[in-house]
């Protein structure tokens, strides 16, 4: 995901000097997890992509307003759940109203491999214990963890409290770390001595 600088940076670029590049970079680094987040609301790939891609031609429409935003990714992911709502009511379809039914794709575990030696093995075990996990305790965790948003904006975007959001990820936390309790020196071949 893109630092919170650069996408302060990006912003600044796209509202004050109407640029391009800024703005393409913003949608490449944005349009895959929300995407995903609008597909969660759609269950449909093609509708999930057309949201989005309104979500930011609406963005450069209003590009000049972007400088009163004080958290823009939590306004991209707050435009891309109200299109998505809007959406589903312009085709009759029922609305989700429980966050927590959206299916979660975890791509990736952003993990930093200077302070942690990571197996395969590992990786694999906590996947399965990311997918094991209620699904709104998942959903916060991606949200959270992947997709880096604060707490209060989790909360926020998901209309819970604070709290809840610490419960669920302090849940998420606790389960992951039970699935993935193992030996390193089962993990870790010894290396061998003599050669």
């Amino acid at each position: 995901m893109i630092a919170p600088g650069r996408i302060q940076y990006l912003q600044e670029r796209i509202a004050r000097f109407d640029d391009q590049a800024a703005y393409r970079e913003l949608f490449s680094a944005f349009y895959t997890p929300l995407t995903q987040f609008a597909f969660g609301f759609t269950r449909s790939k093609q509708s999930a992509e057309e949201i989005v891609s309104d979500v930011f031609i609406i963005i450069w429409e209003k590009r000049k307003r972007l400088e009163n935003i004080s958290s823009l990714k939590l306004y991209l992911y707050t435009a891309t759940r109200n299109t998505a709502y809007n959406f589903l009511s312009r085709q009759n379809r029922v609305l989700l109203t429980d966050l927590s039914e959206i299916p979660v794709d975890l791509k990736s575990v952003h993990l930093d491999p200077e302070r942690m030696l990571i197996t395969a093995e590992m990786k694999k075990m906590v996947q399965e214990a990311i997918m094991k996990l209620p699904p709104r305790c998942r959903l916060i965790f991606k949200l959270v963890k992947e997709d880096e948003l604060k707490y209060r904006e989790v909360a926020e975007l998901l209309k819970l409290s604070v709290k809840t959001v610490e419960t669920q990820m302090s849940i998420a936390l606790k389960r992951i770390g039970e699935a993935v309790r193992f030996d390193i020196r089962k993990a870790v071949p010894a290396p061998q001595r003599g050669k």
